[in-house]
């Protein structure tokens, strides 16, 4: 169960944090906050509408840390795959130059 709920949180951060960074995010984003600000005189300014736009943005960005941790995780771990994968292939390269060398370790007598 733990495994479904992980396999599906990680498709929806990844689908959420593809969309998020498009352009077209932020202009509704944009368009939320002119019209949050047009509003103003229809309610007066009131500590209402003051509030809306900071319960909006406080639970918005209370859920974006979690999703950017996410991508943060994924990220670091596809760079370590890369290098671990360059490592291997750095080894075999040294491994096939010694060898077209002749290099034999010396075998060292331990005292």
């Amino acid at each position: 169960m733990t495994k479904f709920i992980t396999n599906r949180f990680e498709v929806l951060a990844a689908w959420i944090s593809d969309n998020l960074g498009s352009p077209y995010a932020f202009m509704i984003a944009s368009a939320t906050v002119i019209v949050w600000a047009l509003s103003g005189p229809y309610f007066s300014f009131s500590d209402t509408w003051q509030l809306v736009i900071n319960t909006s943005t406080t639970i918005i960005t209370f859920l974006m840390v979690f999703l950017l941790q996410n991508t943060g995780n994924r990220t670091i771990n596809e760079m370590e795959e890369r290098l671990r994968e360059m490592e291997q292939v750095n080894r075999e390269i040294l491994h096939e130059l010694r060898r077209q060398q002749g290099f034999r370790p010396e075998i060292r007598e331990v005292a």
